[in-house]
């Protein structure tokens, strides 16, 4: 973990309110796991006065000086409006990489992974580890939900990578109108894959975690919750123990990546 000024390589918009910053590291920055997560706060500013959290969307070595390290975010608050008024040449402050990334598969293990809306974020960089150590495009599949065509992110990445994509929206405006577990739960009827990994909002990971355990599948989740500090000194980002009940994990240090089997959330 380190703190670091980095310089904003791009900033540029996606679809609708997401945008994709792009930020220059210096060789003393670890490199991250995928699924782990930065704090970032806005220099020079008050206000907010404590860090936000966003997961490690990409990470590239640009030199023997200099990694970029990317976000993805949605424009909803006081920190991210201030994120995307930023050009390149600007700074900001991080914090990390921090948190418990994904466990990646053994060899020859067929992969799912799942993400809706912005969750998509860490889904991106775990795909490129995936095959960067030997995953088979074939073997690996991503299913992308969203509420709208507006909110199906980073489609076209995972296209270009040469992985199969499927898609879904809540209203229809593009893939299948349904629910974004449901073509996962089909395709874990007719051919399951070994391991899921999944992220995105409560509902979403609710429905994942009631299929993977009627299939007894392998299952991680990446956890979106807000983090005050995101090293476990504030001790509010406290999530139940399913295997030891009524003691708390943190996202912070224990996640935010979690086997499905180990947690229990507000919503199950």
């Amino acid at each position: 973990m380190i703190q670091q000024n980095a310089e904003v390589r791009s900033n540029q918009p996606v679809k609708g309110q997401h945008y994709r910053m792009e930020l220059r590291v210096g060789d003393t920055f670890e490199e991250p796991h995928p699924g782990q997560f930065v704090m970032v706060r806005l220099p020079g500013r008050l206000t907010p006065l404590l860090r936000r959290p966003f997961s490690v969307h990409r990470w590239f070595v640009a030199s023997e000086s200099e990694a970029v390290l990317s976000l993805l975010y949605r424009v909803v608050g006081p920190t991210t409006t201030g994120l995307a008024e930023l050009h390149a040449g600007d700074r900001v402050d991080l914090l990390g990489p921090l948190g418990r990334g994904f466990t990646l598969p053994n060899s020859g293990e067929s992969v799912a992974l799942a993400g809706g809306g912005i969750g998509v974020a860490p889904l991106l960089f775990l795909a490129d580890r995936l095959l960067e150590t030997g995953t088979a495009i074939e073997d690996l599949t991503v299913y992308i939900g969203g509420k709208s065509e507006q909110e199906l992110l980073c489609t076209s990445e995972f296209s270009r990578l040469g992985v199969k994509v499927q898609t879904t929206t809540d209203d229809g405006s593009a893939g299948d109108q349904c629910l974004v577990t449901d073509p996962l739960e089909q395709r874990i009827r007719k051919d399951p894959p070994d391991r899921i990994y999944a992220c995105g909002p409560p509902g979403m990971l609710d429905c994942v975690v009631g299929i993977v355990r009627t299939h007894g599948i392998s299952c991680q989740l990446s956890i979106e919750t807000m983090m005050a500090c995101g090293i476990g000194a504030c001790l509010g980002c406290a999530v139940e123990n399913r295997k030891d009940p009524g003691r708390y994990l943190h996202a912070c240090l224990h996640g935010p990546v979690f086997d499905a089997d180990r947690i229990r959330l507000d919503f199950r």
